[in-house]
């Protein structure tokens, strides 16, 4: 009997992880260079520098999170997950072509990147819960936690890559060509999907009604771990993952920073969210008591941040802040994948994907208000309340259940 693999990359003695991962990294380059082209599009091309414009097609790509969860959650365990991922990557891939082209031959306006935002974040929302439970049938179990640090290093890798690729590719041919590469760098999924070998067949749950999402929501609320893990990932996601709110205002009202400088703290950000997916890949399972742990030092990161003397102190925190977000994100991810059961898990992924992003045009404004009316330090010092609290959560709940973290 062969051992099984170890380190912080045991997930890819998977054939099928392999393949997969390949092809999401290609894909997650080209979703950030959209992100990039997008936001640029409209704050000079489409407005005059209007902040409140981009918020607008922030809240309508998070709106159908809230919008479709009835409906997502039973969808992810009742259909294929290879089907329906393959439907949506290229129905994303032909929005971004689109828009691209509309782009490139000038005929593009700001009311289109409001529709295109909202069809954009109604294909996310279907398929965010699907790809994150299949994973499950991509790798052996005790490699699931591995597999999903793995794959937020890869998507913050692109993230490091994807920005870059998108500033030379807008200065040297123009931004529709950055959607345009978007969309191509979908057949990378495609493909890759296509490739993979020796799935088990998906048996549908034919018995599933109307009152799926309420029994998902029963079944998370009946279990104290799962609710106390979705109510942190609504303290964090909601007031402490705004970090272009962080960064922008510190950057430029705080230390003066001209656009090469705010590029750097936003590399020097993917550099601390790197470190901790593969800090997370080397845990052989995850623990609860790293999501208290995690929690904690990003309320400390964030307080730090918030009081730095100069640029490189806070470009340091960025590090220690980058890390532990994505220490707690993985571990709660891992934690709720390894301990539901099968028939629930992609209700309760939905759920999850609702809650950790669904909060963010909430607290986003918030945040921003706080940052002009009181100043961008205190803008810092809502995520590390943030932080403490869900720190304190998490501390509770291990006091009051130790077996939990073993």
């Amino acid at each position: 009997m062969q051992n099984s693999p170890t380190g912080a990359f045991r997930a890819l003695s998977s054939f099928n992880y392999r393949i997969w991962i390949t092809g999401t990294f290609v894909s997650n380059i080209g979703t950030w260079m959209q992100r990039v082209a997008q936001d640029w599009l409209v704050l000079t091309q489409l407005t005059h520098h209007d902040a409140s414009a981009l918020g607008l097609v922030m809240a309508l790509q998070f709106l159908p999170q809230f919008l479709f969860l009835p409906w997502i959650g039973p969808a992810a365990d009742r259909f294929d997950p290879r089907k329906m991922i393959m439907i949506t990557q290229a129905v994303l891939g032909l929005l971004a072509l689109v828009l691209g082209i509309l782009t490139i031959t000038g005929h593009i306006q700001l009311w289109h990147v409001y529709v295109f935002a909202f069809l954009f974040g109604s294909a996310a929302a279907v398929d965010a819960p699907v790809r994150q439970t299949f994973l499950a049938d991509l790798v052996q179990e005790q490699h699931l936690s591995n597999a999903v640090a793995l794959n937020s290093t890869s998507f913050n890798a692109a993230r490091m890559v994807g920005p870059a690729i998108a500033g030379i590719l807008i200065a040297k041919t123009g931004i529709g060509w950055a959607f345009v590469f978007n969309g191509v760098s979908f057949v990378a999924v495609l493909l890759s999907m296509a490739g993979l070998r020796g799935l088990a067949p998906h048996k549908s749950n034919k018995t599933q009604s109307k009152g799926d999402f309420i029994a998902g929501c029963r079944y998370v609320w009946q279990r104290g771990d799962l609710r106390i893990n979705m109510l942190m990932l609504l303290i964090i996601g909601t007031f402490g993952l705004n970090f272009p709110i962080y960064i922008s205002t510190m950057a430029v009202r705080i230390f003066h920073s001209d656009s090469q400088q705010f590029g750097l703290l936003s590399s020097i950000m993917a550099v601390g969210t790197i470190s901790g997916a593969l800090l997370a890949a080397q845990r052989e399972k995850p623990a609860f008591g790293s999501m208290a742990t995690s929690t904690l030092l990003f309320g400390v990161g964030c307080a730090l941040a918030a009081i730095s003397p100069g640029y490189w102190w806070f470009a340091a925190c960025l590090v220690i802040i980058g890390i532990a977000a994505l220490t707690f994100i993985n571990t709660s991810n891992a934690l709720m994948q390894l301990t539901v059961d099968r028939t629930m898990r992609g209700r309760v992924m939905a759920l999850r994907v609702a809650v950790a992003l669904g909060g963010t045009p909430i607290g986003a404004p918030i945040t921003g208000w706080i940052a002009d009316h009181f100043g961008p330090r205190w803008g810092l010092g809502v995520g590390a309340v943030a932080g403490f609290l869900a720190a304190a959560m998490a501390l509770i709940y291990l006091r009051l259940h130790p077996t939990s973290n073993q």
